[in-house]
């Protein structure tokens, strides 16, 4: 059989690969059309096919074709990573793919990736962008470039709107929002709040108040209008966030806890009485309680979903992964939970439809009260996995109270408080005449950069405690460190071993120094161990020298005071032979 033609191989990969330009990128294989004509200003190089999307975050693809008696060698190789910077002078991500028609190989970054031989449609390719890990760092600076964007440019001075705007954002790129350098910002509003309606409409028949974020979305105020430099930006970024989203090796909710601690950081103490929970946190909360695939959660107190998307995540895994039919039933009948304040619901909503579940069982409700705890009653909850708000203002308190009062007997049920909560108010008692607190175990002081230091209290609802011991532990250290601008992270790789660790010590109930069995009549915290007394020979001489200038009648306070000058400004200091001598001078005889 003859080998075939360069101009016949070109073909052949237009067909399989589907070159063809759409309304989303122009896309193409030719011998004459040169960069130039393809937006590359002064470049007369030519490809041999090409897919460029018009989003420029969006990854492109460069094609380079041989004659099939041509090897793909050294010279064919130049050529295409030739070809491919150019293409990155206006996209970030760019896959060079070289074929001869018997052999093909492809390249990113100058870096080549493992391929078959057989070409394969365009979309086989642009799947390996997804494939690439992503750099956490990267994802902090382009959260950190946005809110300072919305923050300077656009205007926006709550926190909170900055917020729901990026995720507003991120949702509709996700769901097929068309976010092009150039837009108009009102015609970028009103993509994004187009596309968040069309995206809502077939949940908001389970869920009706999943509408409140577009409410809020539409309510944020810009003083932005004709700063094109700004919205370019912020698109682009927002593409670049939605893409590491994307990514297979990357789970989606990882990037959302960077990108919701990025904004996080310059939150107020105490705002709106949130606390968000660290990733590593809701984790380990997690395998605390034994949880599994099959368990019912509920958050309370749910803030932007952080327990709800760690154990959907987790449950998913354990199921087989996001395609299982029993990942679309942990979506849709085993994750429950409720925020009171409206603006955080709204980031509730955005999380877990970035995440592909718009039916999530989210309610905007007052979680001390009656209805609240009415509509909790109807679940079939098995754990509870909670950060309420710490302060009193907030009902903290009365909202543990009302989750234990409504679960079903045996619930296990864990809650982060303030070390102390439970011995400053008096309800604590009665809670403890229905239910058992069983576990206590201190988190590292650092955990929450607003100074509170915070302990997980698990409890077993319906089951009164009666003289039962509590066990309690202390995690002095997660081995995160704090990263300049970026939060705390686990930079070395030390919180699997650790979380492994305290799982065992606490399943054990034994194997570390600071377990304690404490009597709920006594304490309800974590008792800090009091440092054993020393004395030192200083202490010693000190007090010596007290008692005999006191006999003396020597105020002590003055007479160091005076000794203190006359060593800074009034004495010679020798130094001989390693001995350091001080003369101090004499006033009238007296000194």
């Amino acid at each position: 059989m003859q080998d075939r033609t360069e101009d016949q191989v070109r073909q052949d990969a237009k067909d399989v690969l589907g070159f063809a330009s759409t309304d989303e990128a122009v896309s193409d294989v030719g011998q004459l059309t040169t960069f130039n004509q393809l937006g590359f200003k002064g470049v007369s190089d030519k490809p041999d096919g090409w897919y460029l999307p018009k989003d420029e975050n969006s990854p492109a693809l460069i094609l380079e074709v041989k004659a099939e008696k041509i090897p793909l060698d050294k010279r064919a190789v130049d050529e295409i990573n030739k070809n491919c910077r150019i293409a990155r002078t206006k996209y970030n991500r760019v896959m060079g793919i070289l074929h001869n028609g018997r052999q093909t190989r492809a390249f990113v970054n100058g870096k080549e990736v493992e391929v078959p031989d057989e070409l394969q449609k365009k979309e086989f390719y642009l799947k390996k962008f997804t494939q690439i890990p992503v750099d956490s760092p990267f994802i902090y600076t382009i959260t950190k470039r946005i809110n300072d964007s919305l923050h300077i440019d656009f205007g926006v001075r709550n926190l909170y709107h900055r917020m729901i705007f990026t995720a507003g954002a991120l949702v509709a790129k996700r769901y097929g929002a068309q976010l092009f350098k150039g837009m108009s910002y009102s015609t970028m509003q009103n993509e994004i709040i187009n596309t968040l309606s069309k995206s809502l409409l077939p949940s908001l028949q389970q869920n009706l108040k999943l509408k409140t974020l577009t409410d809020v979305f539409i309510m944020i105020q810009m003083n932005l209008t004709d700063n094109q430099e700004a919205i370019d930006n912020f698109i682009s970024n927002i593409s670049l966030i939605s893409s590491s989203i994307n990514s297979d090796n990357w789970n989606g909710e990882d990037v959302m806890a960077i990108f919701f601690n990025e904004f996080n950081r310059y939150k107020k103490k105490s705002e709106h009485g949130q606390v968000f929970t660290p990733a590593h946190i809701a984790h380990f909360m997690y395998r605390l309680l034994e949880c599994g695939k099959d368990d019912v959660f509920l958050d309370a107190a749910c803030g932007s979903g952080t327990f709800l998307v760690s154990a959907m995540n987790l449950m998913i895994k354990e199921a087989g992964g996001e395609d299982t039919e029993k990942a679309m039933r942990i979506k849709h009948e085993q994750l429950f939970g409720i925020e009171n304040d409206k603006e955080i619901f709204a980031l509730a909503c955005a999380n877990m439809m970035i995440h592909k579940d718009g039916k999530t069982n989210l309610e905007l409700l007052d979680s001390r009260f009656e209805e609240a705890g009415k509509w909790i009653r109807s679940k079939p909850i098995t754990k509870v996995l909670m950060n309420p708000p710490f302060e009193t203002k907030y009902g903290c308190m009365l909202i543990v109270k009302n989750v234990l009062d409504n679960v079903r007997r045996g619930t296990k049920c864990a809650f982060i408080l303030p070390d102390k909560k439970l011995e400053k108010v008096g309800l604590s008692k009665e809670i403890l005449k229905k239910h058992s607190l069983q576990k206590i175990i201190k988190l590292p002081e650092n955990v929450f950069n607003e100074g509170v230091t915070t302990s997980i209290f698990v409890f077993e609802a319906g089951i009164a405690q009666g003289g039962k011991e509590i066990f309690a532990c202390y995690i002095e250290d997660d081995g995160l460190e704090t990263v300049k601008n970026q939060g705390r992270q686990d930079v070395r790789n030390r919180w699997s071993e650790k979380e492994d660790y305290w799982i065992n010590v606490i399943r054990k109930q034994t194997g570390d120094d600071t377990v304690q069995w404490i009597k709920p009549g006594e304490h309800l915290s974590y008792q800090m161990p009091e440092k054993p007394f020393e004395i030192y020979e200083e202490d010693f001489a000190k007090t010596v020298m007290d008692y005999l200038m006191y006999e003396q009648g020597i105020d002590a306070k003055e007479f160091n005071e005076r000794l203190m000058k006359k060593v800074l400004y009034s004495s010679d200091v020798d130094e001989r032979g390693g001995i350091v001598t001080i003369k101090i001078g004499i006033e009238n005889g007296k000194d």
